[in-house]
């Protein structure tokens, strides 16, 4: 089978996915779609719609898109039926209904930024930077009726450094989540999508990557310094751990962390960001309280 004779429907939404949407268009696959969310309001009255950054790319190289509001929606299965797609390649976007990741004959594998069965769940990066991981990577695996359970196709692995961001590591598996992708669809496209795959072990040790909210991104101070350390930077620059600032007179305000360093045994805080207020560093932080005395909680 030819490139050209695959007829592929790429699904995904943030810049993450753009990245594997990319290197099949430029390796010259046929992608004959793109499913992605739909515009999302912006500014202070969300009276501005912002494409997605997958929507942006698709139309910058012709290719058409589809927006449903909802997975299941009649038009839009039978609309993405009339493509009659080979293949669905899914990074970052939203669990699709069997109807979906079941319509074309090699079927639906996804791009997960984790060694599954390690971190199912929508935040794999941030946890396994959170948990003190020494390594993690990508998998491609696919699709069945469970969130992130289906057969593994294909892995690889990176190091996670002592002082590593979610943000670093993000970058590097943007970049590796593209490779181990354009190699998932020329191993369906060669072996005519009798590839060789591997179950995922179901065990009740296994770490998970639930969403992040405010509620658990907030520090816990009386945890050790090293797990502090790793919390600060599983979660900068986005979503943010975030502490209590409270003053003298009992005033709290929040404040987001966005860097620490680890020195003798001790978490140091190096950047950082008062409500209202930009980044700073922590000096700058400290002058502009002119000694007035303060506490995290």
């Amino acid at each position: 089978m030819k490139k050209k004779d695959l007829k592929i429907v790429f699904m995904g939404t943030p810049e993450f996915a753009v990245e594997s949407l990319k290197i099949l268009v430029e390796n010259g696959y046929n992608i004959v779609a793109v499913v992605t969310q739909p515009d999302k309001p912006v500014g202070r009255h969300g009276s501005v719609l912002q494409a997605p950054a997958v929507k942006q790319y698709a139309l910058s190289k012709d290719i058409p898109v589809l927006q449903p509001e909802k997975m299941k929606d009649e038009t839009f299965i039978e609309k993405l039926h009339s493509y009659n797609a080979d293949l669905q390649v899914v990074v970052a976007f939203r669990m699709l209904p069997e109807i979906v990741w079941a319509m074309p004959r090699f079927g639906t594998f996804n791009v997960h930024a984790s060694l599954l069965p390690q971190y199912r769940g929508a935040a794999p990066i941030n946890w396994a930077i959170i948990n003190g991981e020494e390594e993690t990577g990508v998998t491609t695996f696919l699709l069945d009726k469970e969130i992130d359970t289906g057969r593994i196709i294909m892995q690889d692995k990176i190091a996670i450094d002592n002082d590593d961001t979610a943000e670093v590591i993000y970058d590097r598996l943007m970049t590796l989540g593209a490779e181990i992708c354009m190699k998932t669809v020329d191993l369906i496209m060669t072996t005519d999508g009798k590839m060789e795959t591997h179950s995922q072990p179901s065990d009740a040790s296994l770490k998970p990557a639930p969403k992040l909210f405010r509620e658990n991104t907030r520090i816990n101070w009386n945890k050790s310094a090293k797990k502090i350390h790793d919390f600060v930077r599983g979660l900068s620059p986005y979503p943010t751990a975030w502490t209590m600032m409270i003053d003298e007179n009992g005033k709290e305000q929040p404040v987001k962390i966005f860097k620490t360093e680890l020195k003798d045994g001790e978490v140091m805080i190096c950047e950082l960001q008062v409500a209202g207020k930009k980044r700073m560093s922590y000096d700058a932080f400290l002058n502009g309280l002119h000694g007035k005395h303060f506490r995290f909680e």
